[in-house]
């Protein structure tokens, strides 16, 4: 038997207008998760911005929100730029006002060995993840703190911020960084009134998955790795964040949800086999081009 399935797509978690006259801004919000949690935010009376570099995922995400009746806006932004950060913000007050909502949703990943990882990716990753959701949450602040006004940020992290996992080095780090920012801006813009919290998402497959996370697609929804013995709903997670931005949760900030049946929790008496993280990825990655040049590197040596 598996967790009971939500109720189905469509339904509120909160009341009609919840959101009414506000303005929420989710980066990363053209696809995916980030996508799913604007829906919902739209569905209860939001504006919505969608920021993203990619004019697809752009069009896609207003596309989605349009389709409800929503208020929408496209903003083109790299959430690692302070500069066009501040830029899309004084975009969308001019479109739609200033914003109320922010959810911190644009990441980058790409399991790899530790090894094989050059410096470049690894920086890219925590230049998204952590110095993104930063540069976002500062130009957010500093806004409603000018206006006196009070305000929610939502964070995405991770549960392998707590533990770490192999070929997530980059990205681990980086939302463990996410996890004390979000710990350390909740204590600082609290007297303000800006609550700052964050969501930990288990496993919820939808259509925008790239390749290598693509193991269970639609009418496969039971999985008997989960303690809940079935995949999240995009819709859930959408319903966790609107909540915890909402009046409904006034009193609670600094906190991370983990929205995962138990599944990160999870544990045995007999553990399965440990398999290394280069035999998982088919290869030892000490025999490829890229870590045999790395080690000659730090050696001294010619590779």
């Amino acid at each position: 038997m598996a967790l009971p399935a939500p109720p189905p797509l469509g339904a509120k978690a909160l009341p009609d207008g919840t959101y009414a006259g506000q303005v929420v801004a989710v980066t990363g919000g053209g696809t995916g998760l980030g996508k799913g949690m604007a829906m919902e935010f739209a569905r209860l009376g939001a504006k919505v911005a969608i920021l993203s570099r990619k004019p697809d995922h752009l069009d896609a995400g207003v596309a989605a929100i349009r389709a409800l009746g929503a208020e929408a806006l496209a903003v083109t932004c790299d959430v690692r730029d302070a500069d066009a950060v501040a830029q899309a913000f004084d975009l969308i007050e001019a479109k739609l006002g200033a914003v109320d909502v922010l959810v911190n949703n644009a990441a980058g990943n790409f399991p790899a060995p530790a090894e094989e990882m050059t410096p470049n990716g690894f920086r890219t990753v925590v230049d998204i993840v952590l110095n993104g959701t930063y540069n976002c949450s500062r130009e957010f602040a500093i806004r409603r703190l000018a206006a006196k006004l009070p305000g929610a940020i939502l964070n995405i992290g991770a549960t392998y911020s707590w533990t770490g996992g192999p070929g997530t080095s980059h990205s681990a780090a980086a939302k463990a960084g996410v996890t004390n920012l979000t710990q350390s801006l909740a204590v600082e813009w609290a007297p303000d009134g800006i609550r700052v919290n964050c969501i930990a998402p288990g496993r919820f497959p939808h259509d925008d998955l790239p390749a290598h996370m693509t193991r269970h697609r639609e009418g496969e929804r039971g999985d008997n790795t989960i303690p809940g013995m079935r995949v999240g709903e995009v819709r859930e997670l959408g319903w966790a964040a609107t909540f915890l931005c909402s009046p409904y949760a006034s009193y609670i900030s600094g906190h991370t949800l983990v929205v995962d049946a138990a599944n990160w929790l999870r544990r045995s008496l007999v553990m399965p086999e440990f398999v290394p993280i280069r035999e998982q990825f088919g290869r030892r990655a000490v025999d490829s081009g890229s870590a045999r040049t790395a080690i000659a590197k730090t050696r001294g040596d010619q590779p």
